[in-house]
């Protein structure tokens, strides 16, 4: 039997609620209408109170700790902030300065970002790619970004942004295909031949 994948956004949203996070839960959603998994969303905007302040990971909460843990132990990671003075919010770069440098390695991360116009959009090639790529994680071929007038009380209206982000995730399958481990039998077969 084989187990649901650990499919996990973080929201670097501020607020609730927010752009970031019904982006996210958007992309979460088509993922898993195409693949078995558990979905987890961390709005970093509720863990800010916890955040702050601390500079070593010995000094979060529990709460916070457990989110951390559920992003390192993802199989898919999805990743949304909004756009501030053209780049990520300072306080997703401070969860992310906790997240382990070896946790994301060959991870998929499907790049996401929310801002006021589309100025912004190469944000996601410019700040959140050069990120994830430190981490040696997958960033997946299709970033998807959203303006404020995408959006109609905190759900996608814009039929080209909807298209956009089924085509990001349509094409980040064969990518997540590659994170299912396995099973006993396709590995004994393998063996044998």
């Amino acid at each position: 039997m084989t187990r649901p994948l650990r499919l996990v956004a973080v929201s670097g949203g501020l607020q609730r609620p927010s752009k970031a996070a019904a982006l996210a839960e958007h992309l979460m959603d088509l993922i898993a209408d195409e693949v078995l998994c558990e979905q987890r969303l961390v709005e970093l905007g509720q863990l800010a109170p916890q955040l702050a302040g601390a500079v070593w990971r010995s000094q979060l909460p529990e709460t916070v700790e457990r989110e951390l843990a559920a992003v390192e132990q993802a199989d898919i990671v999805v990743v949304t902030t909004p756009v501030y003075r053209g780049a990520y919010t300072g306080l997703f770069k401070h969860f992310f300065d906790f997240i382990h440098q070896d946790a994301l390695i060959d991870k998929p991360v499907l790049l996401a970002a929310t801002g006021g116009s589309e100025r912004h959009a190469l944000m996601i090639d410019h700040q959140l790619r050069p990120l994830f790529s430190f981490f040696q994680a997958r960033t997946l071929p299709l970033g998807v970004y959203a303006t404020d007038k995408d959006f109609l009380d905190y759900r996608l209206q814009d039929e080209a942004l909807i298209q956009r982000a089924a085509l990001a995730v349509q094409r980040a399958l064969p990518l997540i295909a590659l994170t299912r481990p396995a099973s006993s039998a396709t590995t004994q077969e393998l063996a044998a031949a």
